[in-house]
């Protein structure tokens, strides 16, 4: 079984692939105007990271180098997603491994998520990454 690719995504060509793998969480997202979101994004430091395996990108990152009051240096994860036939194949947890390698090398303290409430599985893969349930994340909407 050939070994899954890991790499930045930065054009153009390498972030379309990635659009399934995003709506796979956001289903809000639509194809069109993605790229234009994505860049807009990097402008504010977020970086997205993809998993390829069989031509496929079967999983992705965005991720972002952060400055907090209360953490410092930080690696703070956006969005961590994988197609939903290819779950459970170990991919996502690839793809933390990278971003806490990277985390270390950039000197960063500590890697940092929100995760959906009922997001079971994906809580079982951050437990067992090492990650710690610290907190309650709470919104307001301003519409």
């Amino acid at each position: 079984m050939p070994t899954p690719s890991i790499f930045l995504a930065q054009s153009d060509a390498q972030l379309e692939p990635c659009f399934d793998a995003f709506q796979a969480l956001r289903p809000h997202l639509k194809r069109e105007g993605f790229i234009d979101q994505i860049r807009r994004q990097q402008t504010q430091g977020y970086q997205v990271l993809a998993l390829e395996h069989d031509g496929l990108v079967k999983s992705v990152a965005g991720f972002r180098l952060a400055e907090f009051l209360a953490w410092g240096e930080i690696i703070y994860i956006d969005d961590l997603s994988t197609l939903a036939d290819c779950r459970g194949q170990g991919f996502a947890g690839m793809l933390l491994d990278w971003i806490s390698a990277f985390a270390r090398q950039q000197g960063c303290s500590a890697v940092h998520l929100d995760s959906g409430y009922a997001r079971h599985a994906a809580h079982r893969l951050y437990l067992n990454k090492g990650f710690e349930l610290s907190a309650h994340h709470l919104s307001m909407s301003c519409a």
